[in-house]
C-alpha cells in the first residue's frame, strides 16, 4: 500500500515535478480531509511560510500539523509520509519548520536534508550542495541566493549548514551522511537503524539516484520506520511515482481557454527573473505595464492611482488583442530591517493581487512568475480553496486549473512559475507555448 504523501510547501513551486494532483490553498480540517481522500498519492499543502517572519512561519506550520493529526485520524489513514518542500538553494525557515512537524506529528526516526532539484541545476556530491552556473557546478554558498537578506547561509557543506542553522544544536558531526556510491547500492540497512529523530543528509546527481533512495525509504517505511522529509522537488517525483502527465509539455496550449491571448504578472525580482522578463517583452504580442512599486515605499496613497493606472494600460492591451506582462520596477530596494521589507513584499502582493483581480475576464490563460506571487495568485488573487495540477509546461514549471464553477475566471489554466528556474528564453518560451491565437 502506496503511503499517503503529505507535502507542506513553503511556496507554490514545490509541485513542479508532478502531476494529476490537489494543491490546497486553506488547511481548516474539512480541506486537508479533501486531500487525504483524493485519488493521487501525494498532495500538497500551500503554506507560503517562506514569506513570513519565523514566528509565523512556525504558528502556521504547527496549525497545519494540527489539524492534519485529526484529518488523518477522522480519515483512518494509517501510513503517510511528512514532506517539508522547501527552497533547492537552501532558503527557507529550517529547522523551524522541520521542528515543529516533529513536535506535532512526531516521533520521527530521523529527518533528511536532500535539496537536489535537477531541472534546476541543483545536485548534492559528498554532501556538498551544488547549483549549475553557466554550465558549472558551483557550490550553493558562492551564489546569489546565499546572500538572501533573510535567508542568508555560509555553507554548502550540508553537515555545517545544519550545524549553522540549528545554531549548533545539531553539530556537524553528528549528521548522517548518505553518500552517492551507497544510495546506489542500497541504504535499507542504515535505516533501519536510525531513531530519535536523527539529522540525515543525502546525495543525488540524477533521477535515478533519487529512485533508488525513495525506493528504500518506501520499502523501511511500510516496515514501520516514520521518515520526515525537507527536500526540494525532485525527491517528490520519486517519492509520487506518477509516470507521464496526460498532455505534454509542448501541447498545453489545449487548455488555453478559447484561444485567447493571456496575461502576465512578474513579482519576482531575482537576476534570472530580470533576464527572462526582457526576453518576453521582446516577444511578439506582449506589451509591459510596469508597476512603479518605489511609490508604494514613498507614499501611504500610491496604491489607487498605481491600480487604476494599469488596469487603463491593461484593458487597451487586452483590448487591442494583445497579452499584458505586468511586472514590478526592478531596482533593488533596501530596507532597515527584515520585517519592513517583509512588509513591502507585502504591501506589492497586495497591489499585484488587486491588479489581478481587476484583469479581463475573458483572458485565455494566466502566468505567474515568482514564488510568493504565484501562492498569492491562487489563494488571495483568486480565492482558491483547492486546484487541480495538470502538470508541466516546462521542466520546472507547473500549470494549475481553476474550478469550472469559479466566479471570475473559471477552468482557466494558471502557470506557476518559480523566480529562478530555466534559462533567460524560459518564460519567452512558456508565453509562446500557450499563445497560440492567431
Amino acid at each position: 500500500m502506496q503511503p499517503k504523501i503529505i507535502v507542506l510547501d513553503d511556496d507554490p513551486t514545490g509541485s513542479q515535478t508532478v502531476h494529476s494532483c490537489l494543491l490546497l490553498m486553506q488547511w481548516d480540517i474539512e480541506t486537508l480531509r479533501i486531500g487525504l481522500r483524493d485519488r493521487a498519492p501525494i498532495f500538497f499543502v500551500l503554506t507560503n511560510t517562506r514569506s513570513l517572519t519565523p514566528e509565523a512561519a512556525k504558528s502556521v506550520t504547527q496549525e497545519v500539523c494540527c489539524n492534519l493529526k485529526s484529518a488523518i485520524a477522522e480519515e483512518s489513514i494509517q501510513d503517510f509520509l511528512v514532506v517539508s518542500r522547501s527552497d533547492s538553494t537552501l532558503r527557507g525557515h529550517y529547522p523551524i519548520e522541520t521542528d515543529a512537524i516533529a513536535q506535532e506529528l512526531g516521533s520521527f526516526d530521523a529527518h533528511f536534508l536532500v535539496p537536489a532539484f535537477f531541472e534546476g541545476g541543483r545536485t548534492t556530491r559528498e554532501s556538498i550542495h551544488y547549483l549549475k552556473v553557466n554550465g558549472v557546478d558551483t557550490p550553493v554558498h558562492e551564489t546569489e541566493f546565499a546572500k538572501d537578506s533573510v535567508f542568508g547561509y555560509q555553507h554548502s557543506y550540508l553537515p555545517d549548514y545544519v550545524e549553522e542553522k540549528t545554531q549548533g544544536r545539531i553539530h556537524a558531526d553528528q549528521v548522517e551522511r548518505f553518500l552517492l556510491a551507497e544510495i546506489r547500492s542500497g541504504i535499507q540497512q542504515r535505516l533501519r537503524n536510525l531513531h530519535d529523530n536523527q539529522c540525515c543528509v543525502v546525495d543525488s546527481e540524477t533521477q535515478s539516484d533519487m529512485d533508488q533512495f525513495a525506493s528504500d525509504v518506501l520499502t523501511v517505511a511500510s516496515d514501520g520506520k516514520r521518515f520526515l522529509f525537507r527536500s526540494a522537488a525532485s525527491l517528490l517525483t520519486s517519492l509520487a511515482n506518477l509516470g507521464a502527465q496526460p498532455i505534454p509539455q509542448a501541447e498545453m496550449a489545449r487548455y488555453v481557454r478559447e484561444g485567447k491571448p493571456g496575461a502576465v504578472i512578474v513579482g519576482s525580482h531575482v537576476k534570472k527573473t530580470t533576464e527572462q522578463l526582457q526576453k518576453l517583452l521582446e516577444a511578439p504580442g506582449t506589451v509591459g505595464v510596469e508597476i512603479e512599486v518605489a511609490q508604494l515605499a514613498r507614499s501611504n496613497n500610491a496604491h489607487e492611482a498605481l491600480l487604476k493606472n494599469a488596469i487603463d494600460q491593461i484593458n487597451e492591451i487586452h483590448n487591442a488583442g494583445k497579452t499584458p506582462v505586468v511586472y514590478t520596477s526592478r531596482q533593488e530596494l533596501t530596507f532597515d530591517d527584515a520585517q519592513t521589507r517583509l512588509n513591502f513584499g507585502e504591501s506589492v502582493s497586495t497591489l499585484l493581487m488587486d491588479i489581478l483581480r481587476h484583469l479581463p475576464a475573458d483572458i485565455g490563460f494566466l502566468i505567474s512568475k515568482g514564488g510568493i506571487t504565484s501562492n498569492d495568485t491562487l489563494s488571495k488573487g483568486l480565492a482558491l480553496r483547492t486546484a487541480r495540477l495538470l502538470g508541466q509546461v516546462l521542466a520546472g514549471v507547473s500549470m494549475v486549473r481553476t474550478a469550472e464553477d469559479h466566479p471570475q475566471f473559471p477552468d482557466l489554466p494558471v502557470v506557476l512559475f518559480p523566480g529562478n528556474v530555466g534559462d533567460e528564453t524560459a518564460l519567452a518560451t512558456v508565453y509562446d507555448r500557450l499563445n497560440q491565437h492567431s
